[in-house]
């Protein structure tokens, strides 16, 4: 009974997971990482810049009830991106290949467990492991928000193409709605990582020793 108890507390945790790494792959996506306000006469155009990991959305009044939206991506490729926003990518990627692939060893895991087929020391591993990957994924955010928050209170610009119709600094940035949501990603992966790594099967429990194919 012990043993499924244990096991429920991991499927708990496989489920934090997944829901960490969803947000962590919805944040991705999101331009609201940091706003830009550009009001003064001298800016290209007035307005606010939503700046992202993978894409940049200027949002321009025309009118009292009419708004224009206009979104541009940028890659690998565009070398106007400043290091801060390069680094957050790669570290974002990571972090979303990490939890995956933890994901896939937590799956392993449960499915030796609530089938009854554990083996000595590799069923601690597997869970052991996706812990471990879960916490580096969740630390990989928590920098990838730290250097973006760092960045808008340093008030640092960005040299992007003259068609985006943004100046190199606006008059005043904060930090967008994308973060919180980053942050509770970060969050429930690490969390789900602790609880992953206390798994320990019980002593009355039936193990088979490992047998080697020749």
């Amino acid at each position: 009974m012990a043993m499924f108890e244990n096991a429920n507390c991991q499927a708990a945790s496989f489920a934090l997971n997944t829901l960490g790494w969803m947000l962590s792959m919805t944040c991705m996506g999101l331009a609201e990482w940091r706003v830009w306000y550009m009001e003064s006469s001298s800016a290209p155009s007035r307005g606010l810049a939503c700046i992202g990991m993978w894409k940049v959305c200027t949002y321009q009044t025309n009118s009292l009830h009419s708004r224009k939206i206009e979104c541009h991506r940028y890659s690998y490729s565009d070398t106007y991106l400043p290091l801060d926003i390069r680094v957050a990518q790669n570290l974002l990627l990571a972090a979303s290949l990490l939890g995956l692939l933890g994901k896939v060893l937590m799956v392993t895991g449960l499915r030796r467990v609530y089938a009854g087929q554990l083996q000595k020391d590799t069923t601690s591993n597997l869970f052991f492991a996706s812990g471990v990957l879960s916490i580096i994924a969740g630390a990989f955010i928590l920098i990838a928000v730290m250097w973006n928050h760092q960045s808008v209170m340093n008030e640092e610009g960005i040299h992007f193409p003259p068609s985006f119709h943004i100046p190199f600094r606006p008059d005043r940035q904060e930090t967008g709605t994308t973060v919180p949501v980053a942050v509770l990603a970060a969050f429930l992966m690490m969390l789900s990582g602790l609880l992953t790594i206390s798994f320990q099967l019980p002593s009355n429990s039936q193990v088979y020793p490992e047998v080697s194919k020749v």
